[in-house]
């Protein structure tokens, strides 16, 4: 069996958009979330979409039909692609929240007292 790769409930992430733009940025691994999401200006700025689906998202805001994109992603050295809806997290924190789909995609294990490694 494969080792688990440890994630912490922050991590640095790298966002792949289009014409090799990409973007490192801090995330919020979210067990609660089914799907994950990731910022419009983020999105905006590397270029991602397009849009593919909605999907009906409920959060601490109520509950809202989102846009759905394919993003790439690199995450602990392990390169994945799946659905992010696109949500207004510019209020937030973090500007991407990791979600179930990922974690089970990655196969990742969640240490609660683990801190993201600064680059």
């Amino acid at each position: 069996m494969k080792e688990r790769v440890v994630l912490g409930l922050i991590e640095y992430v790298t966002v792949h958009g289009s014409k090799g733009k990409e973007a490192e940025v801090l995330a919020r691994v979210d067990t609660g979330a089914t799907s994950s999401s990731i910022d419009y200006a983020l999105a905006g700025e590397l270029q991602l979409g397009p849009v593919i689906s909605s999907k009906i998202v409920r959060s601490a805001s109520g509950i809202k039909k989102r846009p759905t994109i394919k993003v790439k992603i690199t995450l602990k050295g392990t390169k994945l692609e799946e659905e992010f809806t696109l949500a207004d997290r510019s209020h937030m924190t973090y500007r991407i929240l990791l979600g179930q789909n990922i974690l089970k995609k990655g196969n990742f294990l969640i240490d609660p007292l683990k801190k993201a490694e600064t680059r």
